[in-house]
């Protein structure tokens, strides 16, 4: 549908006026996300291209009857939360309609024997948790961008929070959702403790990106308030050895929230007021009943030991706790010819010693380099992630985006030939969409017949996930 007024007046008509908008401010804002190379463009006055309308809907009859309406009239649709994304998962076309779901963000229900809480996909994860927290709960799920990102975005891009080691990742805390279909289908999950009835549908929808339909509400795990919380940090000679820590504590069965560590030079750049130069930072959060931070703490503290991990005390913990959501403005760096970004992947513990090095390298061969480091912030028995950050410095504007490219794409190639993951939380948007079918295979085909399947107009955030 290419007439504006037409599909403007319509959705009117269907929703109600407070419900639609299109003014020059509310399509400027719902036309990108947090992507960096986004923020770039606008910095460089190649601004994103602006959806013909903004729905707003405050229930989920409201999306369905959206969804019906853009399959019978093959409008796209891309559905935005909070906006924090970061890979480019929202570029609206000029003939889109735009999902802001901020406006479905109640909590619906605690149930507090069950341990389970309801919520609208719209509420903002900050808020949830203070919700929680009044009643003495906790999600027990903090990403980064906690204060800015939604639920639904939560279960769209398979978000990982900062105390995962123990708490696990969205799909270990989603219980149940509700997610309306292209066609305006609404179907509803069960929030049971397990099933064993076929193929579990809730996957289907995680870390879909918005391209399979749109979540309303989610159905997650709490956990009350841990009575407990003990900090510590400890520096090592060298990362590996601050690995090798981690992975013995994980595989010992040690669950600390946080074990996130950091190398030699993110170290001196963050923590050099209490680690010495060329080392690695190991920072330690544990809670939860006493007698378990006690001894989890007297593990790691054993375990950092026999890797040469000197002691620190908490007072770095508590700078990171304190910071911890700091994210410095990306403009000033792109106004001053410096292209940065961050890029999360992950491995088995056999291979992270190549990908570390061989992302490190990929990213050093890009002319200009100012920086190229790493941390590990989620662990597991079998691997554990890298969070990269890059930083060039070019003297043409006009090779920016060029640049940004060549750094994505030597992490990516580096990532596959050391046998890891593309993504670890960040999903996939556009910017590692060309390595899709590299990091599936022959599953490529499997998501390219989900998607025939239940959207088969292809309406739903078009240009995201697949190649």
């Amino acid at each position: 549908m290419a007439d504006r007024e037409k599909l403007r007046s319509d959705l009117v008509a269907l929703l109600g006026a407070d419900s639609v908008a299109w003014d020059p401010e509310s399509l400027a804002k719902h036309s990108r996300d947090s992507w960096p190379l986004a923020i770039l463009r606008a910095v460089h006055r190649r601004p994103a291209e602006t959806p013909a309308c903004v729905v707003q809907p405050r229930d989920t009859e409201s999306v369905s009857r959206t969804l019906r309406y853009a399959s019978e009239h093959q409008v796209p649709v891309v559905p935005y939360g909070g906006g924090s994304g970061v890979c480019g998962g929202i570029l609206p076309p000029e003939d889109a309609v735009v999902v802001d779901l901020r406006k479905m963000n109640r909590v619906l229900e605690i149930d507090e024997r069950a341990l389970l809480v309801r919520v609208q996909a719209g509420a903002l994860g900050a808020e949830l948790e203070k919700t929680l927290n009044e009643k003495g709960f906790s999600c027990g799920h903090f990403p980064q961008s906690i204060d800015l990102s939604t639920v639904g975005g939560w279960v769209a891009t398979r978000s990982a929070g900062q105390f995962s080691t123990r708490y696990g990742s969205i799909e270990d805390i989603l219980a149940a959702l509700e997610v309306v279909l292209p066609a305006g289908t609404v179907v509803r999950t069960k929030p049971v403790p397990r099933a064993a009835t076929g193929p579990d549908l809730r996957e289907i929808f995680l870390g879909s990106e918005g391209t399979l339909g749109i979540v309303t509400e989610a159905t997650l795990r709490i956990l009350p308030k841990p009575p407990s919380r003990v900090l510590a940090a400890f520096a090592f000679p060298a990362l590996a050895r601050g690995l090798e820590a981690i992975r013995q504590l994980v595989q010992a069965g040690w669950r600390p929230p946080v074990l996130r560590l950091y190398d030699e030079l993110e170290t001196a750049r963050h923590f050099s007021d209490w680690a010495a130069p060329e080392t690695a930072l190991l920072l330690v959060l544990s809670e939860g009943p006493p007698a378990l931070t006690e001894a989890e703490m007297a593990a790691c503290s054993a375990a950092c030991a026999a890797e040469r991990g000197s002691a620190l005390g908490p007072a770095p913990v508590e700078h990171w706790l304190e910071h911890r959501n700091d994210v410095p403005p990306l403009e000033p760096f792109f106004e001053r010819g410096i292209v940065v970004d961050t890029i999360e992947v992950a491995a088995p513990w056999s291979a992270i010693p190549a990908l570390y090095e061989g992302v490190a390298a990929g990213l050093r061969a890009v002319p200009g380099i100012l920086v190229a480091s790493a941390h590990s912030s989620h662990s597991y028995v079998t691997g554990t992630n890298l969070y990269f950050t890059f930083a060039v410095q070019t003297e043409n504007p006009d090779r920016a985006e060029e640049i940004y490219h060549q750094c994505w794409a030597a992490a990516m190639e580096a990532t596959l030939a050391a046998g890891g993951t593309i993504s670890h939380h960040h999903g996939i948007g556009r910017i590692r969409r060309p390595w899709m079918a590299q990091e599936h295979g022959l599953g490529i085909g499997v998501l390219r017949a989900l998607k025939a399947a239940l959207d088969p107009q292809g309406i739903m955030n078009p240009g995201v996930l697949l190649p």
